[in-house]
């Protein structure tokens, strides 16, 4: 570390956590950022789209930089430092790995699972890394890859800096990056928070809040399903948005199907057992059993949401919805909705990946979807709520019920803490989706049941969430310092 910093690379001040700051408001900037469908849902890897995703999407725009730079045939070595989250748990969440990846050229969308142990193998063995997959560069993780876990940067929890060196120890370029959720990453001078760059798209019916959606749609007759299709006409056509959620539909259901088709043991250490390949087949050699027991629907979902988070945790293909740690909880509501409910079409599917992208998009403008800042209220409570106004919009309910069952979905979230054992994507993750399945079906009919009306809305829920993160102990925050990490002994 001393060697690094007489190269240039300066010294990095700690500073104080976003948890021990006062309370601030949203900033305008972020209220004002439109927000795709594409935007929400991403065809990517696990095991995570904070930790996995968004560092390999740094890792890819890093290099991309020195190639647009003209500086790629300079450099002779790359420095990366990882801070908070990232550092303390990156390992588990293959954080390492998404790096080497990304600064070889690789992309989440677009890399084969399978592959990846190849190339990184390759990597370690050689030390050499194919940078932009250009120019092999000499690379020694122990000495270019920095887990900085007791420090902090402070713009984000989830801090990346990258730097590049010539031959002659000259610093060439030096980037910071933020993965704020989702797989987003952002930066000082590029500005955007989002893939799509939404800033100055002009949406024909901009909202920033539950209550600007609500009034939208009662002004223009419009579920919220068709104000977010209309608004994605800003950025492509409709036969384009249907592709693509039609795209992400079949993902998310692939992705099932392979985790019910998967036996073994997790990767990480903590010997972690699939399940979701034994359930299914329980289930399948036992077609009476609905017949004796009524709630054997609830073991459907369980296995939908299991099947997809066990993909997550081995590093499989999955839809980031919003977050991979969170990724199972609405491909197991969209699931159940086309397998247990009446009059399901294709455009009730769509339908449903709209109106949680909606309210998806609410979340992220005015709180955060990650983990490493609200805890996982941000994560599981946030997809939950999604799929529960979701699954009210596709069963017939109002606008009101829609964001009366959002509401529900997020209010028994609060406070849900972030503390995966062993800083892997399993334990409590995994079991979690499952539990925010249930109740995201649970909201759904109760808001069904009533008329929209309620005492507590959508916007002052999200508020709460997004106070109660900034109260939230960072120990909580996806550190695996705290909870379940330090109380259950890893065998």
């Amino acid at each position: 570390m001393t060697k690094i910093k007489k190269t240039g690379l300066g010294n990095v001040t700690p500073v104080v956590p976003r948890q021990f700051r006062d309370p601030t408001p949203v900033p305008t900037s972020q209220l004002e950022v439109n927000i795709s469908v594409t935007d929400l849902y991403t065809i990517g890897i696990g095991p995570s789209s904070s930790h996995t995703v968004g560092p390999m999407r740094a890792g890819r725009r890093f290099a991309d930089l020195l190639i647009a730079s003209n500086l790629i045939n300079d450099c002779s070595r790359i420095i990366v430092e990882l801070y908070g989250s990232l550092a303390l748990t990156g390992h588990g969440h293959g954080t390492d790995i998404a790096i080497l990846l990304g600064l070889s050229g690789e992309a989440p969308s677009k890399i084969d699972p399978e592959s990846i142990d190849t190339k990184i193998n390759a990597i370690r063995t050689n030390h050499l890394l194919p940078l932009g997959g250009q120019k092999e560069i000499t690379f020694y993780e122990a000495d270019h890859l920095l887990f900085l876990k007791d420090q902090i940067l402070e713009e984000h929890s989830n801090g990346m800096r990258f730097y590049a060196y010539s031959e002659a120890g000259e610093l060439l370029a030096e980037k910071d990056y933020f993965s704020v959720g989702g797989g987003y990453v952002v930066s000082h001078d590029e500005g955007d928070r989002s893939e799509t760059r939404g800033h100055n798209i002009q949406l024909p019916h901009p909202f920033t809040s539950a209550a600007e959606l609500l009034k939208i749609g009662k002004e223009k007759n419009l579920t919220i399903a068709e104000i977010m299709k209309e608004n994605e006409t800003a950025w492509r056509s409709e036969d384009e948005t249907n592709e693509f959620l039609d795209r992400v539909s079949s993902a998310m259901i692939n992705c099932i199907q392979r985790g019910c088709d998967t036996e073994g043991i997790l990767p990480g250490g903590l010997d972690v057992k699939r399940r979701a390949s034994s359930l299914y087949k329980e289930l399948m050699a036992n077609p009476e059993r609905a017949s004796r027991d009524p709630l054997t629907v609830l073991d459907w979902v369980n296995l939908y949401a299991l099947a997809v988070n066990e993909e997550n945790a081995a590093g499989g293909r999955v839809v980031t919805a919003p977050t991979n740690g969170a990724a199972g909880v609405i491909p197991a509501v969209l699931k159940y909705y086309q397998r247990f409910c009446p009059g399901v079409t294709e455009d009730g599917t769509r339908n449903f990946l709209l109106t949680a992208a909606a309210i998806g998009s609410i979340y992220k403008k005015r709180a955060s979807i990650s983990a490493a800042e609200v805890g996982c209220q941000g994560e599981v409570g946030v997809a939950c709520s999604m799929a529960a106004g979701a699954l009210t919009a596709v069963l017939g309910g109002t606008n009101e019920q829609v964001e009366n069952a959002a509401e529900i979905g997020m209010e028994h979230n609060l406070g849900l803490t972030c503390d995966p054992i062993g800083g892997l994507v399993q334990i409590p993750c995994i079991e979690r989706n499952t539990m925010g399945a249930m109740k995201a079906i649970n909201a759904a009919r109760l808001a069904l049941a009533g008329d929209g009306t309620h005492v507590v809305s959508l916007d002052e829920v999200i508020e709460t969430m997004r106070q109660t993160g900034i109260d939230m102990l960072s120990k909580y925050k996806e550190t695996s310092q705290g909870g379940l990490a330090v109380n259950v002994v890893e065998c």
